[in-house]
């Protein structure tokens, strides 16, 4: 079953808990089933590799782990602060058709 999160690719978050508390980063791939995101350079873990064709020399990568969605906070683009995100239906007046956008509960703009 899949969820709506308040978390959207390409968002900018604070994280709120764990290690990475009160690093900022871009939100690269939402897992909505599972709850969990994962943020630029934060929980990076390190994995070893077989050589493959992908990889020819294969080794010791970087790379960032999932962190559960509850320990961000999406950052305004308006206010740029961390906040909570409530939704409200708008209806485009040209074409008429009706949706839901994000509002930041602090400064009610809609992103």
């Amino acid at each position: 079953m899949s969820k709506n999160l308040h978390v959207h690719k390409n968002d900018t978050v604070l994280v709120l808990s764990g290690n990475a508390r009160g690093k900022k980063g871009k939100v690269l791939k939402v897992f909505p089933e599972t709850e969990r995101v994962i943020v630029e350079n934060v929980k990076l873990v390190k994995r070893h590799t077989r050589p493959s064709q992908k990889n020819p020399q294969g080794g010791i990568i970087q790379k960032e782990a999932p962190i559960h969605v509850s320990n961000v906070a999406v950052i305004c683009p308006k206010c740029g602060k961390p906040t909570r995100t409530g939704h409200t239906h708008v209806v485009d007046s040209a074409s008429g058709k009706k949706g839901t956008v994000r509002v930041c509960k602090k400064c009610n703009e809609m992103f």
